[in-house]
């Protein structure tokens, strides 16, 4: 088995992974992974095998089988196989259902300009050794006049998918977000989307095998509360609960400890020059398997049964005619 360290930093791990081979976990995951999401050591293989067969059969999905894939989407789903294999679908169903995400999204100058600006940020150690992952948004830090807010989301998704390949904790554990909004003005607010927002909550709902722990929004404008409520409005109420605004950044730290923060928030999780730095390099070295990443999707003239599109999969046909905002 190949074995890195994540993505928290270690160059190592930036080499792409044996398409038959899964890191072995550390102690404190493999025991997570099994007690919380029924993982069976023993099982894997058969059960990744299960679903190259199924992806074989289907003559409207061009899927990746590689065994590290594949098995975060069953971690993901804690081991269901036909939750897993919907979940598979709707990851590649939704390439053509959210082309605002997904077409050209390749590693460019666009890419790394955003990148640079240290508005994504996913920091280099977990809450704890088999805890979530952390991240932090500052999306008052990007050029709304440059880039647009999908544009942001789009690089977001590519880190996404490169944690799917390397981060152990956030496939096991999840992720805890801290969406900054320092800086946010009405540049960034007007770009602020209902309806992508309602594709980027079915995206992670239906599609995607990351299990999100909270979304905490600190330095928090009066707009927040009425963004926050379309948002809400369009989420389960699952991940309702999960949302936070804190007044105060002290009161974040019943959820993230301050010594997990970067060191510019006052702690030592890294600095942020270092994680922009090491996720350039990341993903710079990401450059092929995005590239390759376009040959792959679903073909719905050829689904067998109704086609999967942005109006099964959102209820929407570009506006919404029922909104409710509290």
């Amino acid at each position: 088995m190949a074995i890195t360290n994540g993505v928290g930093g270690d160059k190592e791990s930036i080499a792409m992974p044996d398409p038959k081979s899964i890191r072995r976990l550390s102690p404190e995951l493999a025991n997570k992974a099994q007690k919380e999401l029924g993982e069976v050591p023993e099982r894997i293989e058969e059960d990744i095998e299960t679903l190259r067969t199924w992806i074989s059969k289907q003559p409207h999905l061009t899927a990746r089988q590689d065994s590290q894939f594949l098995v975060a989407f069953l971690r993901g789903c804690k081991y269901s196989l036909e939750k897993t294999k919907l979940k598979l679908d709707n990851f590649y169903a939704m390439r053509g259902a959210v082309p605002e995400l997904y077409k050209n999204r390749f590693v460019g100058e666009k890419q790394l300009g955003i990148l640079e600006t240290g508005c994504l940020l996913r920091l280099p150690q977990p809450l704890q050794p088999d805890g979530p992952r952390i991240h932090i948004s500052r999306y008052g830090l990007y050029d709304s006049k440059k880039y647009s807010i999908a544009e942001v989301v789009q690089v977001s998704t590519m880190m996404g998918e490169i944690q799917i390949r390397e981060d152990d904790n956030a496939m096991i554990s999840g992720f805890v977000e801290i969406i900054d909004m320092k800086g946010v003005g009405a540049g960034h607010i007007f770009q602020f989307d209902a309806v992508l927002v309602k594709k980027l909550a079915v995206l992670g709902d239906k599609a995607l095998p990351y299990r999100p722990k909270g979304f905490h929004f600190v330095n928090a404008p009066a707009s927040t509360e009425t963004m926050m409520s379309i948002a809400k409005s369009l989420m389960s109420e699952k991940i309702r609960k999960r949302f936070h605004i804190h007044s105060k950044l002290e009161s974040l730290y019943k959820y993230v400890p301050k010594e997990c923060l970067p060191a510019e928030y006052g702690g030592s999780n890294g600095t942020i020059q270092d994680v922009v730095t090491t996720w350039r390099e990341k993903l710079l070295s990401y450059q092929k398997f995005f590239e390759e990443e376009a040959s792959y999707g679903t073909n719905e003239k050829l689904r067998r049964g109704e086609a999967i599109n942005a109006e099964s999969l959102f209820g929407i046909d570009g506006s919404f005619r029922k909104l409710d905002i509290d």
